[in-house]
């Protein structure tokens, strides 16, 4: 028995050792080294204080800003109840949780849910009833927290903040263009705009 456990408890010590301390430690090293901001949360800082992750959505619910999409982890960037009809703080860690809301395509609350925020979507940007909603706008994403929104979604919000700011609308469809991210790798996905940055960009412009 002896020649069995000794071995065995030499391993565990050795694999605890190399995987347990050695190799975080190693990976820590290197993503601290290599890719300090995003390892340490892609933190975005205005005025040293920091306003939130480039990886994080956030909630925005002034006529002057953009919104994000809707999400399942809390509260939505309108304001209304999540796609499981709760209500939270997404700028409180205690009451997020990343996923979505795991309501199929056929439920019938997540029908109800997506047809008001289609309505919602349309009065609160001055749209007409025929104006096609980019999915992106009345759906939460698997994350719950994703910070991009498509650019078809962006255009039709620029009218309003644009109002809402005093600016020319071009000037917003700038800086659109300028805070737009191409497809991953050159080819997965969609074209996205970060919601964050865009906002912080323009309360620079404005002043706010």
């Amino acid at each position: 028995m002896r020649r069995q456990l000794v071995p065995a408890l030499r391993m565990v010590l050795v694999l605890t050792v190399l995987l347990g301390l050695a190799y975080p430690l190693v990976g820590t090293l290197v993503a601290q080294g290599l890719f300090r901001a995003k390892a340490d949360g892609s933190l975005v800082k205005v005025n040293g204080q920091v306003v939130g992750s480039e990886q994080l959505g956030q909630g925005f619910t002034e006529a002057k800003y953009f919104q994000g999409r809707p999400s399942a982890a809390g509260i939505t960037a309108s304001g209304s109840l999540d796609d499981q009809g709760k209500a939270g703080d997404p700028s409180d860690p205690s009451e997020m949780n990343s996923g979505g809301s795991n309501l199929g395509p056929t439920n019938p609350t997540l029908l109800d849910d997506v047809s008001q925020r289609v309505a919602a979507y349309r009065k609160e940007n001055h749209l007409s009833a025929s104006t096609p909603v980019p999915v992106d706008a009345v759906t939460s994403s698997g994350s719950g927290v994703d910070p991009d929104i498509s650019v078809a979604n962006a255009r039709l919000q620029a009218a309003r903040v644009a109002g809402a700011r005093g600016l020319p609308v071009s000037k917003v469809d700038a800086l659109i263009d300028q805070y737009t991210t191409g497809r991953s790798l050159g080819f997965l996905g969609d074209p996205g705009v970060n919601v964050l940055e865009l906002n912080l960009a323009l309360d620079r412009i404005t002043g706010s």
